[in-house]
């Protein structure tokens, strides 16, 4: 055995001398007293090893796997071959480090550990190098999850995926196999775990660089850098070790939906410097301020006049902008979409993306604005529609809106006209024109009158047929006895049909002597009451009738059948005699106004 002093205690007694106590203890070399005696002192200089601890060893011999140790104890321990690195040497007489991990096992030999003795030499180097900042050399193992492993001079330690380097990583794999520098950030003693970064060896290198930019920033400066990080809102361009942002309206005079339209991710581009904020270190940046304005040279590219081409880019309530070239863009408003719909949305004629022609109408270069027209591609046909509808000319269209003032007649696809209430009938006072036609019928107009400039063409149902008043002024001569069926009762009256279809007015004054509290309740709907005309105005298309004065050439029989079927009570035969009768004032009685269209004079304005 070995004659290696222990190097927990100063050695009294050495292995090899104990060894050959034992041996020859039975030869009776030595005295049993002798033998306990050189036992205990061998004893006595290793009670203070404690298991966990790292001792020296002597390699003595190698038994097949098994490196067979002296660690100066009263036994023999032994290490796999594997725990040795590939490269080192195996030799007897070699001495190494081990670990005691147990004073003896079930069969009484020591438990060592090289390969523990090997991690706690790393692990002292380790730990000095977090204290110290000292930069050690590691090999990336193998990507994991948040981050990758790296052997660390022979142990494992984890390196975070933000602590790799200051620009974002998009694809870990490529550092597998790669011997990177690292600083000890962290150092977790109870599980022995290591966490390491790259990154604050990148800040600290580019720190003075990054002071260097800030110092010297100003604007209108032009810089160089690579896209780092694209956002929906813009994207993030590394200057150097400090970053910008270049806005996404700061990308391209024209519009985009996304930066990633105009760069890509590690792209290497110039930029100008547009602000800087010196207390928060955020700097502004453009990359379209480096290329032309398009509006520098406008006029010589394009004139009033001129059919251009582009992309629907956006859509509003009131036209279609258009992008005719990356930053300009011209307007095609409603009105200027057709000559003869009534666009109410841009979207009844163009769909955002598509591709269409329009005419120039109109450029601005100092407000930067270019109105456009589609409809002026095709001829306007309002120039032909006074030979296509000539004022006296017949048609039949469609009731395509009506209104308080009349109805809007559909001609043709595209081409409305305006019957006024006043022109759909001779004799009737209507009070809306759903009284004589429904939205969707067909109706017979004539054309009463075309205005190209205002693009109005007015209509009249009523001229289809002769103006019957030119015959009433024979048929209902002021003295004319008739009938007339009640069809509206007014605030002042009744309003009856006569034999031909014609209203007449009957005021509440000549169906009675007495006060009428309530017409309805004594002149129901429909009922037929004899009458004479006391007024009749060809002009004003108004006749007045009397049933006063139609009940005086009445019997007294007659009379009173009138008095009794209306529940006049209060009234006399006598009274009916008496009563006079004249021309009565009917100027303010609203039955004969008609509604006025200035206010609403155009299908689109019209209510449905």
């Amino acid at each position: 055995m070995s004659e290696q002093t222990n190097t927990h205690d100063k050695r009294v007694v050495t292995t090899s001398d104990y060894e050959k106590a034992k041996r020859n203890f039975n030869n009776e070399e030595y005295s049993k007293e002798e033998f306990l005696t050189l036992a205990n002192l061998y004893a006595e200089s290793f009670k203070d090893v404690k298991e966990g601890e790292m001792v020296k060893a002597r390699i003595v011999r190698i038994q097949g796997d098994q490196v067979i140790l002296d660690v100066g104890f009263k036994s023999e321990g032994s290490v796999s071959k594997q725990e040795f690195h590939e490269n080192e040497e195996i030799k007897i007489g070699k001495e190494i480090e081990v670990v005691l991990e147990s004073v003896e096992d079930q069969d009484g030999n020591l438990v060592l550990s090289k390969q523990r003795a090997d991690f706690l030499k790393i692990w002292d180097k380790v730990v000095n190098a977090h204290e110290t900042g000292e930069i050690l050399q590691g090999k990336i193992l193998k990507r994991i999850k948040g981050g990758m492993v790296v052997d660390l001079m022979g142990m494992e330690a984890f390196l975070p995926g933000s602590q790799i380097d200051v620009r974002p990583i998009r694809d870990f794999d490529v550092f597998v196999g790669q011997t990177m520098d690292f600083k000890v950030v962290k150092v977790n003693i109870p599980t022995e775990n290591v966490v390491v970064s790259h990154k604050v060896l990148v800040e600290e290198e580019i720190s003075g660089q990054r002071e260097s930019i800030l110092n010297s920033l100003e604007k209108g400066q032009i810089l160089e850098g690579t896209v780092k990080a694209i956002t929906d809102f813009g994207v993030f361009i590394d200057l150097g070790g400090v970053d910008g942002l270049v806005h996404i309206t700061d990308l391209s005079w024209g519009r985009i939906n996304h930066p990633n339209e105009v760069v890509k991710l590690d792209q290497v581009i110039k930029v100008v410097v547009t602000d800087f904020d010196e207390e928060k270190k955020r700097i502004s940046l453009s990359l379209k301020k480096l290329l032309p304005h398009p509006w520098e040279d406008i006029e010589k590219k394009y004139k009033i006049g001129d059919k251009v081409s582009g992309r629907v880019v956006s859509l509003t309530d009131y036209g279609a902008f258009i992008e005719i070239e990356k930053g300009i863009e011209g307007l095609i408003h409603n009105s200027e979409m057709s000559w003869t719909q009534h666009i109410k949305h841009p979207s009844q004629v163009v769909a955002m993306g598509q591709v269409v022609e329009a005419i120039i109408l109109s450029l601005d270069k100092d407000e930067k604005k270019i109105s456009l027209g589609i409809k002026q591609l095709e001829p306007d046909p309002w120039e032909s529609l006074m030979q296509k509808y000539p004022v006296g000319s017949k048609h039949t269209g469609i009731a395509r809106n009506l209104t308080n003032f009349g109805v809007f007649v559909e001609l043709e696809p595209g081409v409305d006209g305006l019957v006024h209430i006043s022109d759909l009938s001779w004799t009737k006072k209507i009070r809306h024109p759903g009284e004589v036609v429904k939205k969707g019928e067909k109706l017979e107009v004539i054309v009463l009158g075309v205005d190209v400039e205002q693009r109005k063409i007015s209509l009249g149902h009523k001229q289809i047929q002769e103006n019957p008043w030119d015959n009433f002024g024979k048929l209902y001569a002021v003295g004319a006895i008739t009938e007339g069926k009640i069809v509206r009762i007014i605030e002042k009256g009744l309003i009856a049909e006569l034999p031909e279809k014609v209203d007449g007015f009957v005021p509440v004054t000549q169906l009675a002597t007495t006060k009428i509290k309530n017409l309805a309740n004594h002149f129901p709907i429909d009922d037929v009451i004899s009458l004479k005309v006391i007024e009749f105005d060809k002009e004003n298309k108004k006749i007045v009738l009397s049933a006063i004065a139609a009940l005086k050439e009445k019997s007294e029989e007659e009379i009173k059948s009138y008095l009794e079927k209306h529940k006049l009570e209060r009234d006399s035969v006598q009274g009916i005699r008496n009563a006079e009768t004249g021309t009565i004032d009917t100027s303010e009685f609203p039955i004969f106004e008609v509604p006025d269209e200035s206010q609403q004079s155009s299908p689109e304005k019209a209510n449905n």
